[in-house]
């Protein structure tokens, strides 16, 4: 029976394709059909359809190998895994209907054909599942290395003045990260006054805020000032809410008002120089 699903997927490979494509843009709320253009959705309805049809053929190493490589497209190309599993749901019913309609799967072996539909779809959307979950977390802990890497470094801008630009969520992980950093970059550069800037933060709750505050604490042990910059009105309003406390900042709406006052607490100043 596996080959008679093959093969009848081999030969109608095209109308199947269709179809699935068509069912599978109706689904609410799934932003792949937005994002990408028809071309790219083509080309991977067509390696879905190739991998559904290699779980029946081709051993299990190759099955894997393409499964892999599958989930690694899916996850970049941003599907989610509920439309994962209904693509597979999805596409094994329109082969099971397709086979019905031309005389396949008759009423004598209906009863052997869901059992062998069952045994096909399962295994493939566990693996496939599987496959992607670990995929997605690969991918989700890479980023996360790269946004560590990118966003916790103290940079001169300055003699005596630095700014470390914050980006994304900070987490305890990342807390930690940016303390080490920091006090490392301020004996390094021997700074003297500290630029945070939060431009980048999308959120700042009280956890957030207990982080800025120990970061703060930490440079002021190590002789130098710090100052909170881009703090955006709706951060303010947060702030305010929230209770957060950060008397004891210097805080400014933008960074270019924190280097000023930077340079102020360091006896200088930017002054325009008139053309001769």
């Amino acid at each position: 029976m596996n080959k008679q699903m093959a093969t009848y997927i081999q030969e109608n490979m095209t109308e199947i394709t269709v179809k699935w494509q068509q069912q599978m843009k109706n689904e609410q709320g799934e932003r792949s059909y937005q994002v990408i253009s028809d071309e790219m959705m083509n080309q991977t309805s067509q390696e879905f359809a190739g991998l559904m049809m290699s779980s029946l053929l081709e051993s299990n190493e190759a099955y894997e190998s393409r499964l892999q490589d599958f989930a690694e497209k899916v996850v970049r190309l941003g599907w989610s895994i509920t439309y994962v599993t209904k693509a597979i749901d999805c596409f094994a019913e329109i082969v099971y209907e397709g086979m019905k309609e031309q005389g396949i799967i008759q009423q004598e072996n209906m009863d052997a054909f869901i059992h062998e539909f069952a045994n096909w779809a399962t295994p493939i959307r566990n693996s496939t599942l599987d496959t992607y979950s670990k995929t997605w977390e690969r991918t989700v802990s890479l980023q996360k290395i790269a946004l560590q890497e990118l966003s916790a470094s103290l940079i001169p801008v300055f003699d005596k003045v630095s700014v470390m630009p914050l980006v994304g969520t900070i987490d305890t992980e990342r807390a930690k990260l940016i303390i080490e950093n920091l006090l490392d970059g301020v004996v390094r550069h021997r700074a003297e006054v500290v630029l945070l800037d939060i431009t980048g933060v999308p959120v700042v709750d009280t956890m957030v805020a207990h982080h800025i505050i120990q970061a703060a604490d930490a440079v002021r042990l190590v002789g130098a000032k710090c100052m909170l910059v881009g703090i955006r009105p709706e951060i303010a309003q947060t702030i305010v809410t929230l209770g957060i406390n950060l008397n004891d900042f210097t805080t400014t709406s933008t960074l270019q008002r924190g280097v000023e006052q930077a340079l102020a607490w360091t006896n200088r100043k930017i002054v325009e120089v008139e053309e001769i």
